[in-house]
């Protein structure tokens, strides 16, 4: 597959001694197909919280929503919360519990919000075991073809256990 071509719109939305965050757009490069929309409008991987709200304030700047999915990172870079909803009020409250012990956030701008629980699920199940803080989403025994979380009309491929019936998570 062809790679993007990535332009840099605004150099520096928010800096210090070892990071800037800056603030650009991807061009589809040669190869890729043309009319196929982006699953997310914006994103984010990795961003210092010191950099978290002057991030805000660019998106709401330039009119775009902030609702979509996110993750809270330690100093390691793992996964610590995952969640769904208006991103940087609920960033701001996870922060304001865990601060101590984060450092990092993500986040994806959605373009079709009835996707947004789909992914909140597959990175949930993903990061599941290091997942200290959702406490309420976490689910360390996830059996294999627990897809009832999906979107109804999704095609499935589901694995059974011949000695017995596989359980509907």
């Amino acid at each position: 597959m062809a790679k993007n071509i990535k332009t840099i719109k605004v150099a520096k939305i928010w800096g210090d001694k070892d990071w800037t965050v800056r603030f650009g757009w991807l061009n589809p490069g040669r190869g890729h197909p043309k009319g196929v929309p982006p699953l997310f409008k914006v994103l984010g991987e990795k961003l210092p919280f010191e950099a978290l709200p002057k991030v805000d304030k660019h998106l709401r700047d330039i009119g775009i929503r902030s609702r979509g999915v996110y993750l809270a990172h330690d100093s390691m870079g793992y996964a610590r919360y995952i969640g769904r909803g208006r991103i940087f009020p609920r960033l701001r409250a996870c922060l304001k519990r865990h601060g101590s012990q984060l450092k990092y956030f993500s986040f994806y701008v959605v373009e079709d919000r009835k996707h947004e629980g789909e992914i909140e699920t597959l990175l949930i199940r993903a990061a599941s075991p290091l997942l200290e803080f959702n406490s309420k989403k976490k689910k360390i025994t996830i059996s294999t073809g627990g897809f009832l979380d999906y979107e109804g009309g999704t095609h499935f491929f589901e694995r059974r256990d011949k000695r017995r019936k596989m359980l509907e998570t």
